[in-house]
């Protein structure tokens, strides 16, 4: 009776033993897990002739997920970069979203220069199901349950710029732009808003990315005549453009303004002389006074050093992207894409360095502040005027995914 006994507080002994050697072992586990890192992606071009862009956006990629990092990172756990090179060709960005999606496992995707190049991923995004972050100004429109957008759209824009040239410089507007589907579809919009205020376009000249010769460019400018030209020329050889439009003197009678200059850096590439008072629109500029932007200089500098040429546009929005996204992870408490989703679909807002921008639930397109700008011959910009919390109009009217969240199509006009 009494070794009976004996044997089964042994065996009861030895049972509370395993429970806790497990249960040990499965917090242990846990813990473990929580303190793996999140793996997250980006495609940026690092070289090719669009790196003139990628650049100062690959320096705010790895700020940005240091900045997490430095937080304490979301939900506990460090963000993991797996960061790849564009290219500057299309055909490596459908390659690296498909190692990302299926082979690295990244629970986002950020990147994309150009708009082919979004669209050479978008089809991967929507087959893996993948939750993307487009970070760059662009042509407007997309429409995609899986597709954030943090870029200034030409309903904010263009349509800040035209209405102001029209009215300093006259009715008559020469378009030159790049020959892909950014080029032609803003060229589309600036046709739209010159005719909503009182403007005609003259002319739109469509010109490859590898061209840098614009003799017939500018003798058609010379022949029409036109009160200012509307640049939306891109890329790396595109910015001899610039140089040669002033070296004939036509800066002298004729004003440019663009919503793609400064965004390559061009105002720091080129002389004084060969972007005298051109005007810009985007809601970042490096001059700007704003208690976030800078805090945000601040952590660039001292990362980069205080003799970088220039933060663009282009690396705030990056920066942008990548916080609300954190954002939206620590209020879904998981990192699963539909609750993302959700929690990015609710409005969310981040104080950004340009200002606070908010994420409308129903475009996937920000509320930002838009301001006109001049080229001051210093590698910089003078800001001339600030338009506060401009909403995505034309996104917002057409495209409610939250209503119909099975939407993947780019609306145009």
């Amino acid at each position: 009776m009494k070794e009976s006994r004996r044997r089964k507080q042994a065996l009861l002994g030895t049972t509370l033993a395993l429970v806790v050697t497990f249960a040990a072992s499965a917090a242990a586990f846990a813990k473990s897990d929580q303190k793996e890192p999140i793996v997250v992606g980006s495609i940026l071009d690092a070289t090719g002739p669009i790196n003139i862009y990628g650049k100062p956006m690959i320096d705010s990629t790895k700020l940005a997920i240091d900045h997490i990092n430095a937080s304490g990172g979301v939900l506990g756990r460090k963000l993991k970069l797996v960061l790849y090179d564009g290219q500057s060709t299309n055909e490596k960005y459908t390659q690296f979203a498909s190692q990302l999606a299926l082979k690295d496992k990244a629970v986002v995707i950020m990147g994309g220069i150009t708009s082919a190049s979004r669209e050479a991923m978008r089809p991967v995004i929507n087959r893996t199901k993948t939750l993307y972050f487009y970070n760059e100004q662009y042509e407007g429109g997309v429409c995609d349950k899986y597709v954030f957008a943090t870029g200034v759209v030409p309903s904010q824009q263009l349509l800040a710029l035209i209405p102001w040239a029209i009215k300093r410089y006259g009715k008559k507007i020469y378009v030159p732009a790049a020959d892909y589907n950014y080029g032609h579809i803003s060229a589309d919009w600036v046709k739209v808003y010159a005719k909503q205020f009182g403007g005609r376009v003259v002319a739109s000249d469509f010109i490859p990315l590898d061209v840098s010769e614009f003799g017939s460019t500018i003798n058609k400018i010379q022949d029409l005549k036109p009160d200012f030209i509307l640049s939306l020329l891109v890329g790396g050889n595109h910015i001899a453009f610039y140089r040669q439009f002033y070296a004939a003197g036509l800066g002298k009678e004729i004003k440019i303004v663009s919503p793609t200059f400064g965004l390559g850096n061009e105002q720091v590439v080129l002389a004084p002389s060969e972007q005298k008072d051109l005007v810009v629109a985007y809601p970042y500029y490096q001059e700007l006074e704003t208690p976030a932007n800078k805090a945000f200089k601040a952590l660039w500098y001292k990362r980069y050093g205080k003799k970088y040429p220039y933060i663009t546009d282009s690396a705030a929005t990056v920066w942008t992207g990548w916080h609300l996204w954190a954002e939206a992870v620590k209020k879904a408490g998981k990192t699963d894409r539909d609750a993302v989703i959700k929690a990015l679909e609710s409005r969310i807002t981040f104080n950004a360095p340009s200002g606070t921008v908010k994420l409308n639930g129903g475009s996937h397109h920000l509320t930002q502040n838009v301001s006109i700008a001049a080229t001051n011959g210093k590698g910089g910009f003078r800001i001339i005027s600030t338009a506060k919390a401009v909403p995505p109009a034309y996104e917002n009217k057409v495209c409610d995914l939250i209503k119909n969240p099975n939407l993947h199509k780019q609306f145009t006009p």
